[in-house]
């Protein structure tokens, strides 16, 4: 599994609060057998030009050198998308090396303009990746389809699928449509990952899905390389009753 949204980094967003606390995420990631994990702090679009950069390739490094092997861990940034027209295509900005960045907009509304927005940085020579967007007040089916339409790649939260509430109901929707491209943990120094999604989804007989959402796409955006398509997975109601017996024991 490859991981490209976390904020694992310790002490720089309201993630992981400190070093023993990612360590203890990493081990068991690696038990999990997570091979890349991209860390992501939070960081404002209109401030981008002072991303503080080589202050977090320094902690990155003492948690590379603190943690287990694997996962291989690599730098990026959540960007939110404060203010339109900021430039994004700083290497520095940069998700994991490639020619990508995570963004995301307000969780309350969706300001106007979002597709263009989108649309702008893909123009840039960038691929925005839209993180969680089955987070955002007023976010359909169709507004997403637009905002692949203009270029982006679409991540999901793993653990939205396996919750309760309109989020979940979106996040359903979205991969009964095929509309996600990966999923992602989010973790925050949590016990949020991608293996109890992965491992539903295998016992759905969606192996396809599961390889192509927590491994293949990932792999792909980290290369330069064009994500695959992700079939519709239609999702019926004795499907959500198996996953939460498969992770909480309701029957």
């Amino acid at each position: 599994m490859i991981d490209i949204h976390s904020h694992v980094l310790p002490g720089v967003d309201d993630g992981s609060a400190n070093i023993e606390t990612s360590v203890a995420v990493l081990e068991r990631f690696a038990r999990e057998g997570l091979e890349v994990l991209v860390c992501t702090p939070h960081l404002q679009a209109s401030g981008a030009q002072l991303a503080p950069y080589e202050r977090h390739q320094a902690i990155l490094a003492e948690l590379v050198a603190a943690a287990p092997a694997k996962p291989e861990l690599r730098l990026g940034w959540e960007i939110m998308l404060d203010r339109p027209g900021c430039d994004l295509s700083s290497p520095t900005l940069s998700l994991g090396g490639a020619k990508a960045v995570l963004v995301e907009f307000p969780r309350a509304y969706l300001p106007v303009g979002t597709t263009d927005e989108l649309d702008r940085i893909r123009r840039s020579g960038v691929v925005p990746v839209v993180a969680h967007p089955e987070r955002y007040y007023g976010c359909t089916l169709d507004t997403v389809r637009a905002w692949r339409d203009a270029g982006a790649v679409i991540q999901t939260d793993a653990t939205m699928l396996l919750a309760r509430g309109p989020m979940t109901e979106l996040a359903k929707s979205l991969l009964g449509a095929g509309l996600i491209d990966c999923l992602a943990s989010d973790n925050h120094g949590d016990r949020r990952s991608l293996s109890a999604t992965r491992v539903w989804l295998e016992e759905l007989g969606a192996t396809e899905h599961a390889q192509i959402l927590t491994h293949g796409n990932a792999s792909r955006l980290l290369a330069d390389e064009p994500t695959l398509p992700v079939p519709p997975l239609p999702l019926g109601r004795g499907v959500f009753q198996r996953l939460g017996e498969l992770l909480f024991g309701r029957r």
